[in-house]
């Protein structure tokens, strides 16, 4: 893939902007119900974390799909193909990151699909926390965002 999402926790302001852009980018309304970010309060660390798919390198959702519905483009980013789709969810089920949503009204499966290389999350971000980089600036994806995490939430220690 030649660009990915990048999220920098500590810059979120948790004003939701981005699930409503996204909302409205995929069905022309606001409503971050049917939104592919979503925003996660840790009230621990006093703070937010938007959260999207992170475009698997080995996707769940691609593996898990009966019918062949999820594949990846040309770009590298994972898509759903509702033409194909049978909506038995066990695409929803199988992400780890729940990334991967179900729209009741729509009667679809849906998740990120970095609105055609120009995702307005990032587009619309007030406070620069959602970037959208080359691949390359970013040279141990899962390790970053590991070590993000880490840095914002710490260390939970079992009792």
């Amino acid at each position: 893939m030649s660009k990915l999402l990048v999220v920098n926790p500590e810059k979120c302001a948790s004003c939701r902007t981005c699930e409503l852009m996204c909302s409205f980018g995929r069905i022309n309304a606001f409503n971050p119900r049917l939104s592919a970010v979503t925003v996660i309060d840790y009230e621990a660390a006093l703070t937010s974390v938007p959260v999207m798919c992170m475009q698997c390198d080995e996707a769940c959702c691609l593996k898990v799909c009966p019918v062949g519905a999820i594949t990846r483009d040309e770009a590298g980013v994972v898509t759903t193909n509702p033409d194909k789709c049978i909506v038995c969810k066990m695409c929803v089920s199988a992400c780890p990151l729940g990334n991967m949503s179900y729209s009741p009204s729509e009667k679809k499966v849906f998740k990120c699909d970095l609105c055609g290389g120009d995702p307005k999350c990032v587009k619309f971000c007030p406070s620069g926390a959602i970037q959208y980089v080359d691949s390359a600036e970013v040279p141990d994806r899962k390790k970053a965002v590991a070590e993000k995490f880490k840095d914002v939430f710490g260390e939970e220690v079992s009792p």
